[in-house]
């Protein structure tokens, strides 16, 4: 039996029958006219409510409009329940994804077993995306969740792995952005892939500031932070192994309206895709993260480093 199963797969597909009783049995309503690249209109860009998903929105939009695509921004929309909303109704018509992570969220059955590896993951992920939507080409780049603690706190317990955290789990409090704690890859897949029941639950932001600081202060002795962020090499923190995979491939690639899709719009998408990786985007998020440049200068001066502009 399939063992991924999101709260974000109930949400987006009732979301989408929602519009479509609206619009009536006939229509779809992701094809609805937008005035997107495919009618020479803009292109909306969005961006989900942390650093890597707005740089990578950002380098995306500068992208597209060194081909002369016009390009709108909507970023720092909020959680994927909420971003693909939006994708749906047509008020963003691009945004930055992770392979398995969508998987997980609009897989109402669940990705079968063994689905982990890139490919597979991505074979499984054109499967159930949403009517009037699709996915280009994927990057090599990959930023996972993980389950990360101190030094001082992987000695004290002797944590190596997600599994060693069973016997202490229940004198330990856990961080992460709200909705974690009704995602499959959060506390319920936790539970039920590993048996891990924490003393608590804080909710704070997804990898963000809150979460490293509560974790840097003591405030939560386990954290969920992106594998991407440069919090983990500065703060010498220990990211926890997923020996049972809980955390599919999340190779980093670009959701579209289908309706916003041309060949310029693809040719400048797959472009970016083909230069990123895990070294360059930690690179470059961590000039936004710990040097604190613009994140439209960090994005411009990856698009000239790698040719794309």
């Amino acid at each position: 039996m399939s063992r991924i199963r999101m709260v974000g797969a109930a949400v987006t597909g009732l979301a989408l029958a929602l519009s479509l009783a609206a619009c009536g049995a006939d229509e779809d309503p992701l094809a609805q006219e937008t005035g997107g690249a495919s009618s020479g209109g803009a292109v909306t860009v969005g961006s989900a409510n942390f650093a890597e998903s707005e740089l990578l929105a950002e380098i995306y939009s500068q992208a597209l409009e060194s081909k002369g695509v016009e390009v709108k921004r909507s970023f720092n929309i909020g959680a994927r329940e909420l971003y693909l909303k939006a994708l749906q109704d047509g008020s963003i018509d691009l945004l930055p994804e992770y392979n398995g992570a969508l998987l997980a969220a609009l897989s109402s059955g669940g990705a079968p077993e063994g689905v982990s590896k890139p490919e597979d993951v991505l074979g499984a992920l054109k499967k159930v995306l949403p009517a009037g939507t699709e996915v280009l080409e994927q990057s090599s780049a990959e930023d996972k969740d993980t389950l990360t603690v101190t030094a001082e706190t992987a000695a004290k317990h002797n944590l190596k792995t997600i599994e060693d955290l069973k016997p202490v789990a229940g004198q330990l409090t856990i961080g992460a952005g709200p909705e974690w704690g009704e995602r499959y890859q959060g506390l319920k897949g936790l539970k039920e892939v590993y048996g891990l029941e924490f003393k608590e639950f804080k909710p704070l932001d997804a990898g963000g500031p809150l979460t490293v600081n509560a974790l840097k202060g003591g405030q939560i002795d386990v954290a969920n932070i992106f594998s991407t962020d440069s919090s983990i090499v500065q703060n010498k923190f220990v990211v926890l192994d997923d020996p049972k995979s809980l955390y599919l491939a999340e190779n980093i690639l670009p959701l579209i309206r289908t309706e916003a899709k041309n060949d310029t719009v693809a040719g400048a998408l797959n472009a970016v895709s083909a230069k990123l990786t895990t070294e360059n985007l930690t690179q470059y998020l961590a000039k936004v993260q710990v040097d604190k440049q613009d994140t439209a200068t960090v994005a411009k001066a990856f698009l000239s480093e790698n040719g794309l502009v």
